[in-house]
């Protein structure tokens, strides 16, 4: 072969590159700098073995922050090594129970090479439930509410082996929540879990432990956002609006169905329809397409503080969001004084720059944003105090830098956008006029008089 026919064009250089970066895009999607160690760690423990395998308990931990898996919850996944079978289940199920046709009397509990767990239903009787089980699958973030953060199932397994060197951990984890997003490493066998009992007095440990780390990615849950922002203030009559097709262009004309019109009079037909057991999202028709938008309206500005109001509304028709939650960037969360009807907590991602918030609902009171409708939106107020080295009104400092709900990236305005101050040479004008005009209405009454 002719060496100059290997040499490639800038053309072909330049395609390649754009290929390749596509390929890179998801895995660097999974980095969160909000939360760079958030994961889901899921703990496999063989706790004794048996005649032909082992009883296990399998824990998922939610250390994401902000990161919550809401109903209908998790649906867990892997792959046997061997041809193992599960007997019998505490505190979840088999969605299918596979062919065991081959069995005689003792029928096992789910005999598929693949099978997908998921967890139980609050109220499930006590016999069937163990520690941190029986939630429908949700599991709340770790900083939101870390008690719920937890959920954990038993397994009697089968034709596994029954020592350490014959046993075989599970291959291909998958977490689905009820979607994709998550990705799941190899297990990965680790020290022995260490279990102390209620009166403290006891310390035992699992026979075998492997630990399964899963990652999320925003990417992999969707190619479009789900959410949006938009903006006001009290010195601008202009209201930024969500960005045009924000969550993506779909409407009546182009995917019919795709949305539903606030007054239409098939509304209640339409979210009942076809698809209403599913989580497909039936949004309402708008500009942006979004199922939430987070507006932020810049309310009032005293000589020491200033305040904002911020509000969630719900353009979803099928789904309620409970436990939700925000994260906002902005500078002046440093200097927070009050945050009037949500839950507060700091994130602090970048050592002492303190800028990031969590907000969530006050539970039995906004922690369920309900679908939408009259009731789909929740409001809070914020108090923040001024910093005279930092704070200004000017080049739309007063908004934020980003804004997350549940955890996803919401769409931003471009920033040449934002509602900006009034020209200051139009408001002196302004002032000067009005001044004249009161010293005329003065000077004409003292004339009169």
């Amino acid at each position: 072969m002719n060496r100059s026919s290997l040499n490639l064009s800038p053309f072909a250089c330049s395609i390649g590159l754009f290929f390749a970066l596509l390929v890179l895009i998801p895995s660097s999607e999974a980095y969160d700098p909000l939360d760079p160690t958030g994961n889901i760690t899921i703990k496999w423990d063989i706790m004794q073995w048996t005649a032909d395998g082992y009883v296990g308990v399998v824990t998922m931990y939610n250390y994401q922050k902000y990161r919550h898996i809401q109903s209908p919850g998790w649906t867990l996944g892997w792959t046997w090594s061997k041809k193992e079978v599960i007997w019998s289940m505490v505190g979840g199920q088999a969605t299918e129970q596979g062919d065991c046709s081959k069995f005689k009397g003792n029928i096992p509990h789910c005999c598929k090479r693949d099978p997908s767990i998921v967890d139980l239903l609050p109220g499930t009787p006590y016999n069937m439930q163990i520690a941190n089980c029986c939630k429908g699958g949700v599991l709340s973030s770790w900083l939101q509410d870390p008690a719920n953060a937890v959920a954990s199932f038993q397994v009697s397994v089968g034709q596994s082996g029954t020592t350490n060197k014959t046993v075989k951990a599970p291959k291909n984890v998958t977490l689905k929540t009820p979607g994709p997003g998550y990705t799941c490493g190899a297990a990965k066998k680790v020290p022995s879990s260490i279990f102390i009992s209620q009166d403290g007095r006891r310390i035992t440990q699992s026979l075998l432990t492997w630990n399964i780390t899963c990652t999320y990615s925003q990417f992999l849950a969707q190619r479009t956002p789900t959410c949006c922002v938009s903006m006001s203030s009290f010195y601008n009559d202009t209201i930024v609006n969500c960005p045009t097709c924000s969550c993506g262009c779909q409407n009546n004309i182009t995917k019919p169905g795709s949305c539903v019109e606030a007054k239409s009079p098939y509304l209640q037909q339409s979210i009942n329809g076809p698809g209403k057991n599913s989580y497909t999202p039936l949004v309402q028709c708008t500009s942006h397409m979004c199922p939430i938008r987070v507006h932020w309206h810049v309310k009032l500005n005293y000589k020491e503080y200033w305040r904002v109001k911020v509000a969630v509304t719900n353009f979803n028709y099928r789904m309620n969001y409970s436990q939700w939650n925000l994260v906002i960037q902005h500078p002046n969360f440093n200097n927070l004084t009050t945050i009037f009807s949500f839950n507060y907590a700091s994130l602090v991602p970048y050592g002492s720059i303190n800028d990031t918030a969590m907000l969530w609902g006050v539970k039995y009171y906004n922690d369920l944003l309900m679908a939408a409708g009259p009731d789909g939106n929740v409001q809070s107020e914020i108090l923040f105090r001024k910093d005279p080295d930092t704070f200004t009104f000017s080049k739309g400092w007063a908004y934020p830098r980003k804004i997350y709900f549940n955890g996803d990236n919401c769409v931003m305005p471009p920033p040449d956008q934002y509602p900006m101050l009034p020209n200051s040479s139009r408001r002196l004008a302004h002032q000067v006029i009005n001044t004249i005009f009161v010293a005329c209405m003065s000077l004409a009454s003292m004339l009169i008089l």
